[in-house]
């Protein structure tokens, strides 16, 4: 990574998904997790105000380690353990059917081979384990897309390989995840082509 995705882009991303319109997003992905979980693109531990009482420990998977500095404060006050446990969410250092649950939030935007990593949540999940997601990407509306497909270049070189054309529902499913819940929305007062979130729960079938 070059200096401007290592040393400045986690303090944007910080600050920007950081923000308090993001707090209700966080607290209806996080609800429900419990057992052992695995978060990939932890990031700054924005979710770590939000993990419930049954999350028994956090695996954390992120690559980078300005991230995990500015983590610090928010590591520090959680209830929940967590570890820093991975760098790439393409090839998780864990056994099989090692956790319950896995939480992705605004993180495969970036992955470069999300179907990698998605095949790698599956692995690493117990049978009927959840996943747990938010996630922006391709907008419900045709007239959306036409203006992500042109934006999502400069978008990509701006935030460090943000794609915002990835279809999240068919990535997930495509990777042999059941659905069991979702939500797709725009995120009120912000741009549509950058905020077309999908919410939801998917089931390691």
């Amino acid at each position: 990574m070059g200096f401007y995705a290592e040393h400045v882009v986690p303090r944007i991303v910080d600050k920007a998904c950081g923000i308090k319109a993001a707090v209700p997003y966080r607290q209806r992905v996080c609800a429900g997790l419990s057992g052992e979980v695995v978060e990939i693109g932890f990031g700054s531990g924005l979710n770590v105000p939000h993990y419930p009482a049954g999350v028994v420990s956090v695996a954390a998977v992120e690559p980078s380690d300005l991230a995990w500095k500015l983590a610090g404060r928010r590591l520090a006050d959680s209830a929940v353990p967590v570890r820093r446990s991975g760098l790439d969410g393409q090839h998780l250092p864990f056994e099989d059917d090692s956790f319950d649950a896995a939480l992705s939030t605004w993180t495969m935007c970036t992955i470069p081979d999300v179907e990698a990593a998605l095949q790698e949540l599956r692995r690493v999940l117990r049978p009927g384990g959840s996943l747990h997601f938010v996630e922006h990407g391709q907008a419900p509306d045709k007239k959306v897309r036409r203006m992500q497909r042109r934006i999502e270049p400069l978008n990509k070189r701006i935030f460090a390989g943000c794609h915002l054309t990835r279809p999240i529902t068919d990535l997930i499913t495509g990777a042999g995840f059941q659905i069991k819940e979702i939500d797709v929305f725009y995120e009120p007062g912000a741009p549509k082509f950058a905020n077309a979130d999908s919410l939801g729960v998917a089931v390691n079938g």
